[in-house]
């Protein structure tokens, strides 16, 4: 195998990290299109839950208040519903997320077991 050199090197981590962000943005858009369905909004879809986590990752860029406000305002207006509705779907994308968090948590710790 020959040498990367620097430039390569940084062009492969450049290359890993847009990969990471979209797989962000995807999981993210996963929650999100699950929240709208636990809220019961009309034509949700999985399109438009991406391009909503899409725009409320590039939201995270305000403090936190406002960027809270945004995803709310974002999820409202992407998925067309009421404020209501918006925050349903932002709790119910956190409770999803922090689930399946404790499940892989669970899973990795038993996995890691076998090697004790």
């Amino acid at each position: 195998m020959g040498k990367l050199g620097a430039m390569g090197m940084f062009g492969a981590f450049g290359a890993m990290a847009v990969v990471m962000f979209l797989i962000m943005i995807a999981v993210d858009a996963v929650f999100l299109w699950f929240g709208a369905k636990f809220a019961k909004i009309e034509d949700a879809t999985f399109g438009k839950a991406f391009i909503a986590a899409l725009a409320a990752i590039l939201g995270r860029l305000i403090p936190f208040i406002g960027g809270l406000i945004a995803f709310l305002w974002i999820i409202k207006t992407v998925f067309n519903t009421d404020w209501g509705k918006a925050v349903i779907t932002w709790l119910f994308a956190i409770v999803i997320a922090i689930v399946i968090a404790i499940i892989m948590a669970v899973a990795v710790g038993i996995s890691m077991m076998a090697f004790l």
